[in-house]
C-alpha cells in the first residue's frame, strides 16, 4: 500500500514541477491529489501520463493524506499547514513561513537529514530558501574536511524564483525592448530585461535584503551556527538556473584539487571544472537537472585556507520541488511515517 499525497499550490510553479518529480522518481504514492486556491479549481495540471483537476484547499478534507508538499506561499503556510498537520498528514513546506520556528526541521537531505527526525513536534518540515539550499549542497563536503569559518556569497538569480508573473514579465520585457516599445513592469522595481537588480525581497534596517539575511540564518541552521556568512543577491535575466560565486574561508588548509576531489564524491554534486572556455557549467546547462552543478573551483591567496568555487542548480527543482520529494523519501525510507490506509 503505498502514500496519498497532496500538492498545495499545484498550479504554480514550484507545484507543477513537484508533480513531475513525483513521477520521475516513482515516489511510493498510491493516490496524488492536487490542491489550489479557489480561483484556480478545476484548472488541469499534468501528472505524468495523466491530468488531475484541482481542488480547492479550503474545503478538502485532509484526514486520510499522508504527506502535504505545500507550495503556496507564507500566508496560506501559516494558515493551513498546522490545521493539515493536525489531521496527521505531515506538511513540508517551500514557503519561508516555518523555516525559522526552532520546533520545525530546516532540511537538505544531503545535508542534514538526520534532523529530520524533529519533525513530529509540529507535523511540519521546512524547504531551506532556493540560495541556500544549493549553496549548503557545495558547503557540506568541504566544511566535513577542512571546517568553514567564512562564507562570501553573491547570487545571480533567475526570474522564476519570483514566480510565473515574474517570468511573464521578462519575456514581456525582452520583446518590447526589441520592438522599441514602452513597457511598464510590475514585479520588479526596474527594469529585468537586459539589466541586473541588486534587490531581492524587502530591504531590512540595516542595508541588506530578507533574501540575503535568509541565507546567513538558514545556512547556520542547517550547516554549522558557527559559519559566518555574508550576501549580496541579485536578481537577473536568466528565466530558470541560481548561479552563485563562493569565497569559502577555512580553518585547515584544503587545496582546489582536495576541494574538487571531495566534490566530485558528495552526495547531489557534479563538478565540471575545465579551466578552458566552456570548461564551466551555466544557468542554461543546469535547467531540468537535479544536481549541483560546481565549476571555477580554485584557491584564494588573499585570505589564508581560502578557496572560490561557481555553483549552478535549477532552483525550481534542487531549490525547490526536489528538496521537498527528497525530504518525503527521507520520511519513507527511513519508516518515519507509514501510510494511514495501511495503518488501518
Amino acid at each position: 500500500m503505498g502514500f496519498k499525497v497532496a500538492v498545495v499550490g499545484a498550479t504554480g510553479n514550484v507545484g507543477r514541477v513537484m508533480l513531475d518529480i513525483l513521477v520521475e522518481r516513482r515516489f511510493p504514492a498510491d493516490e496524488v491529489v492536487a490542491l489550489a486556491s479557489r480561483r484556480s479549481q478545476g484548472v488541469e495540471v499534468s501528472f505524468g501520463d495523466k491530468t488531475l483537476k484541482c481542488r480547492n484547499l479550503e474545503n478538502y478534507d485532509f484526514t486520510d493524506v499522508d504527506i502535504c508538499l505545500m507550495s503556496a506561499g507564507s500566508a496560506v503556510s501559516k494558515e493551513w499547514s498546522p490545521k493539515i498537520a493536525a489531521k496527521g498528514a505531515v506538511v513540508i513546506d517551500n514557503s519561508s513561513c516555518w523555516r525559522y520556528d526552532s520546533d520545525v526541521p530546516l532540511i537538505v537531505p544531503e545535508v542534514n537529514a538526520d534532523a529530520i527526525e524533529g519533525f513530529r513536534k509540529r507535523g511540519i518540515i521546512a524547504n531551506p530558501n532556493c540560495s541556500t539550499a544549493q549553496l549548503v549542497v557545495a558547503l557540506k563536503p568541504l566544511h566535513d574536511k577542512a571546517k568553514i569559518k567564512r562564507v562570501v556569497v553573491a547570487t545571480y538569480q533567475s526570474v522564476s524564483g519570483a514566480g510565473k508573473d515574474a517570468m511573464d514579465e521578462l519575456d514581456r520585457e525582452t520583446k518590447a525592448v526589441y520592438s522599441l516599445q514602452e513597457f511598464e513592469g510590475k514585479k520588479f522595481p526596474k527594469r529585468i530585461a537586459f539589466n541586473v537588480i541588486p534587490h531581492i525581497d524587502v530591504f531590512l534596517d540595516d542595508g541588506f535584503t530578507k533574501e540575503e539575511w535568509k541565507m546567513v540564518v538558514e545556512t547556520k541552521k542547517i550547516l554549522d551556527p558557527k559559519i559566518k556568512l555574508v550576501a549580496t543577491c541579485v536578481r537577473v535575466p536568466v528565466f530558470i538556473g541560481h548561479s552563485e560565486a563562493v569565497n569559502i574561508e577555512f580553518e585547515q588548509p584544503i587545496t582546489a584539487d582536495e576541494a574538487r576531489d571531495i566534490l566530485r564524491s558528495a552526495p547531489g554534486c557534479i563538478v565540471i571544472d575545465k579551466r578552458e572556455p566552456g570548461g564551466y557549467v551555466t544557468p542554461h546547462e543546469a535547467a531540468g537537472e537535479d544536481a549541483t552543478y560546481i565549476s571555477r573551483i580554485r584557491e584564494d591567496a588573499t585570505v589564508e585556507n581560502g578557496l572560490v568555487l561557481w555553483c549552478v542548480s535549477d532552483n525550481l527543482r534542487k531549490g525547490a520541488a526536489l528538496n521537498a520529494v527528497q525530504i518525503a523519501e527521507v520520511l519513507v525510507n527511513r519508516k518515519l511515517i507509514q501510510a494511514k490506509q495501511k495503518a488501518a
